[in-house]
């Protein structure tokens, strides 16, 4: 799965158009009002924006892990509030229906998730189940050809959006690990569903996330993804993998709009007499950034590719997704000493994006998790 290369270029320079035409004169405006404005959102759906990775066959516009991780690093080059509207239908909230959904489920959601006309969310973590997805207390008891949901699921992004939830839930509470969960796709407007008012967060405002509670929430056997119980947390994880390399990208096109924020103010600030980018201080926390945002950007590249090749690339994705977000707070940090006093003031947007790249260390997988990822499978590889 993968769009001819001169259809991509195409694509790619119509979505950096979009962002330095659309987007980036519209952060302030999402920055003071808490969303996106709806007319953006028309546009990105007319862009094909919500279906990067839907296959073809059903409306999308089909990229390989490549592909998308190019045009996620322009949108990046934005506020995040902006990828975060088509993040989880992209990602996580639909690729678990792409990768292991009966053929009538893809056909169910799959061109109305490519077009916008409803977007998804992927609720897995818990109050008392994050990077333990295994110990998740949410339970989908079997009740005739019915299943039966009770719990909450926490920090979901986009369910105030969403027309399709992918749920995580214990189908056999016997079972204490992830061999019980198993995953569903529901609809949110289904009764006993309750979806909270948006969490107020440090950053990333124009992002929604919510508690989505589950009460008595009776759906068809039918909502089992790909009819099979068990299988939900080994979905997860294939899902996960992806997620990674896209929250790679999202980590390198934020840097990369970072980065050039702290060069334009140290390429124009001026003191004693001469623009602050020659004094060679300055010129260090540049080059240190630069060096990271070429790393992180290579790494990823590296594992995209390697992915669409059919590797297993569960540990190189953990490594890219530690790597360039921890980078990408890096790079915020040297912005903001850059501008020096300037930097700390709402008035410029360093301060903004410093906040905002704080979250890209902790969600799909904290840096801890993605080091303890890490040392496993190198543990692996020598015991064999």
């Amino acid at each position: 799965m993968a769009l001819d290369q001169e259809t991509y270029s195409q694509m790619k320079e119509a979505v950096s158009r979009f962002v330095r035409e659309r987007l980036v004169p519209a952060e302030d405006i999402v920055e003071q009002t808490n969303d996106v404005p709806e007319d953006i959102i028309e546009e990105m759906k007319e862009l094909g924006l919500f279906g990067l990775s839907i296959p073809e066959e059903y409306g999308g516009i089909g990229l390989n892990m490549e592909q998308e991780c190019g045009i996620i690093h322009e949108i990046c080059q934005a506020s995040l509030s902006f990828r975060s509207v088509i993040g989880t239908t992209v990602g996580i909230g639909s690729q678990g229906l792409v990768m292991t959904g009966t053929e009538e489920q893809k056909q169910q959601y799959l061109p109305r998730l490519a077009t916008g006309e409803i977007s998804s969310s992927f609720c897995l973590t818990e109050p008392e189940a994050g990077s333990d997805a295994a110990s998740l207390k949410t339970t989908a008891i079997k009740d005739g050809d019915d299943y039966v949901l009770n719990g909450t699921k926490r920090y979901i992004t986009n369910a105030l959006r969403a027309g399709m939830l992918t749920v995580m839930a214990r189908t056999d509470i016997s079972k204490k690990g992830a061999s019980g969960v198993s995953a569903f796709l529901i609809d949110p407007a289904t009764p006993g569903i309750t979806i909270a008012k948006a969490d107020d967060k440090m950053g990333q405002r124009g992002t929604k996330t919510s508690d989505v509670i589950f009460e008595d929430v009776r759906v068809p056997k039918e909502c089992l993804l790909g009819g099979v119980e068990g299988q939900g947390f080994y979905t997860a994880m294939k899902v996960l993998d992806r997620g990674r390399l896209h929250l790679s990208s999202v980590a390198t096109g934020i840097s990369e709009r970072i980065l050039h924020e702290g060069l334009t103010y140290a390429a124009d600030r001026k003191q004693f007499g001469q623009a602050i980018g020659e004094f060679q201080l300055v010129q260090a926390m540049l080059a240190d950034s630069q060096a990271d945002l070429y790393a992180g950007t290579s790494m990823t590249l590296d594992a995209a590719r390697r992915y669409d090749a059919g590797e297993d690339i569960a540990m190189l994705a953990a490594c890219c997704k530690m790597f360039t977000t921890e980078a990408a707070g890096r790079i915020a940090d040297k912005a903001v000493q850059i501008h020096g006093g300037a930097g700390y003031m709402s008035e410029y947007k360093v301060e903004r994006f410093y906040r905002d790249v704080r979250l890209l260390r902790l969600y799909e997988g904290t840096t801890q998790i993605q080091q303890l990822v890490i040392g496993r499978n190198m543990l692996k590889s020598v015991n064999g």
